[in-house]
């Protein structure tokens, strides 16, 4: 990512001092970071310090718990991983002040534990804190933590965490700086309206807000707004990369006290951000003691007379937004990479169909991981098509992954002369047989096996058992049919505008989805045309609406009671399915939780 840097991103206060506008050379890095590896979380903070000093910064920060990785979930209760944390976070001051950076302001997040919280019903064991620190001269000169605990969607804080009761304000060359960690941007009162109190002049929030299709533009204007109530400039700083399910894709901002864009960083991309700023100066009577919401200000003073004046060397740059699809598209990518990186896998492995969901988790393996790495077995049975057959090995081609062809008949019918199995039976049969094959294949060879599920036959239960489920990892889990062909046509018209091989066959995408378990076999026979069974189950799913609602948004009433009793039915195999990259305000995951042995339908409502 290039280094931007910027001279207008705040005006002067008049009132509060004479002589020359502060200025100060801000570094935002916006990197990855991977749960429990401290040391290499470490070197990453050193690195990217580096780079920020030779920048000529004169503050870095890093995301939100940085050093131990996000979400650490019930590794925050043991009290040996708090404590490698807190004592990896004054390793880490020792390191940057015999790196040479001990005059170096450092925003760092970690791991810590309140020194005082006393032991009280529904708090967690330890009092674990979500926190960060500023690190200063080989010391930690600065701890706090976040004040507003999400409890919504993915996020489990309260389970985890106590939160922080301070405002910190670090005053750097003349300039105070109040800082708050990524939740407290998001809910109203506590941090924010306290940093308009406190005078700052500057305010740096430091976060690791999972990726969402549609969140960046509701974080930007979130963080005008937030800028606008703290009556000063707001740096919003956020981790990329990705963690299991959750993806984090960037996207950190500056604006101005006005809320009007100073910089904006790239999407899914990782690097530094450096800015020029002209800043208030720190008031001569700045305030201390209890602000707004009852935080205490902490204030720490590293350097009080302001820099030199000085010419900055850039003018600024904003960084554009993807396009939806290739937004989403890209989340996949990053998501798969990081799960296979970080689990310490090299290669994939793909049941190829034919149709479009294998195809389409083939391009983004190969994507993620290059195609050499890409492991494709097409499976026939007496069913599978010869267009099939040809689709799975024209997509090998035009990918270049590697392609292998087994059939599974006689298998097949060596199980058919024991059990003499029909109907869904038989059907099922063929499925089991295939994940069976991929797992022996993977056990033998090491690839993770992926599961090329979607959202919509998640949603309805149109998927097998230890079949077209097994696997390390569902890359387009959480994305709808609908959405799978329109990711798929997109990829191709993007392969075409670079002037390469679209990597999915066209047959792929126009023919009739077909599990082709039986002759003639449709999903149509099966389930409602995807288009309306996908805007069903966005309204039910994803938005928690009851029958009523989804039949007053003008669909049929018998089809949504029908879908709706496929949905409620499914629970017990959606609980089996591998974790998968969320993309959704509401995937099938931690943020949707039912319990599997539930009586209430929503058809026999009211």
């Amino acid at each position: 990512m290039a280094g931007v840097r910027h001279t207008s991103g705040a005006s002067r206060r008049s009132d509060d001092y004479t002589g020359r506008v502060p200025q100060l050379r801000l570094a935002l890095n916006q990197i990855d970071s991977t749960v429990g590896d401290l040391a290499a979380n470490a070197e990453a903070v050193v690195h990217w310090t580096r780079h920020a000093a030779e920048q000529g910064a004169h503050l870095v920060a890093f995301p939100e718990m940085v050093l131990t990785g996000y979400p650490v979930e019930d590794l925050a209760l043991r009290s040996s991983f708090v404590e490698a944390s807190r004592a990896a976070l004054r390793a880490l001051a020792a390191r940057l002040a015999e790196e040479g950076f001990g005059d170096l302001p450092v925003v760092v997040g970690y791991l810590d534990r309140s020194e005082k919280a006393q032991p009280r019903y529904g708090q967690p064991a330890g009092a674990p804190r979500n926190a960060a620190a500023v690190l200063h001269g080989g010391e930690v000169v600065l701890s706090f933590a976040k004040h507003h605990l999400p409890n919504y969607g993915v996020f489990d804080e309260f389970r985890y965490f106590v939160p922080g009761d301070t405002l910190p304000v670090v005053r750097v060359r003349g300039v105070d700086v109040a800082l708050a960690i990524c939740e407290d941007l998001w809910q109203e009162g506590g941090r924010v309206p306290a940093a308009r109190s406190a005078h700052a002049g500057l305010l740096v929030s430091i976060n690791a807000s999972p990726y969402e299709r549609n969140k960046d533009d509701l974080r930007l204007e979130l963080v005008r707004k937030r800028a606008q109530e703290a009556g000063c400039t707001l740096a919003y700083l956020a981790m990329i990369g990705g963690q299991d399910e959750l993806v984090f894709d960037g996207d950190s901002i500056v604006v101005d006290k006005d809320g009007e864009v100073v910089a904006r960083a790239p999407q899914f991309a990782e690097g530094s951000v450096v800015l020029d700023l002209d800043l208030p100066a720190a008031s001569a009577d700045a305030p201390e003691g209890v602000v707004d919401d009852g935080l205490t200000i902490q204030r720490v003073v590293l350097s009080e007379e302001p820099l030199p004046a000085y010419e900055p060397e850039l003018t600024g740059g904003y960084a554009e937004r993807l396009e939806d699809d290739e937004e989403v598209y890209t989340a996949l990518v990053v998501g798969l990479r990081a799960y296979a990186a970080k689990n310490g896998f090299r290669s994939v492995l793909i049941g190829l169909s034919g149709g479009i969901d294998s195809a389409l988790v083939a391009a983004i393996a190969c994507d993620a991981l290059g195609a050499q790495n890409v492991y494709g077995v097409s499976m026939p049975s007496k069913y599978s098509s010869d267009h099939s057959k040809g689709d799975a090995a024209e997509l090998a081609r035009r990918t270049g992954l590697n392609f292998r062809t087994v059939s599974i008949e006689p298998m097949f019918d060596a199980y058919m002369g024991s059990l003499g199995l029909t109907g869904l039976a038989e059907e099922n049969l063929q499925s089991r047989l295939r994940g069976t094959m991929l797992m022996a294949i993977s056990n033998q060879e090491g690839h993770i096996v992926l599961a090329p599920g979607n959202k919509s036959e998640l949603a309805v239960g149109y998927s097998t058992l230890y079949g077209d489920s097994v696997g390390a990892y569902g890359p387009i889990k959480d994305v709808y049919k609908t959405t799978v062909f329109r990711l798929a046509r997109w990829r191709n018209r993007a392969a075409e505008e670079r002037g390469q091989t679209p990597p999915i066959p066209e047959s792929s995408i126009s023919k009739p989805p077909s599990a082709e378990l039986r002759p003639g076999q449709v999903d149509t026979d099966s389930l409602p045309d995807y288009d309306v069974l996908d805007r069903i189950l966005e309204l039910y799913v994803d938005r928690d609406q009851g029958k009523d609602a989804i039949v007053a948004a003008g669909f049929d009433e018998e089809l949504v009671a029908r879908t709706l009793r496929l949905v409620d039915t499914a629970e017990y195999k959606r609980r089996q399915y591998p974790p998968g990259t969320k993309i959704s305000a509401k995937g099938f995951g931690k943020d949707r939780r039912l319990p599997i042995t539930n009586r209430w339908r929503e058809t026999t409502s009211g």
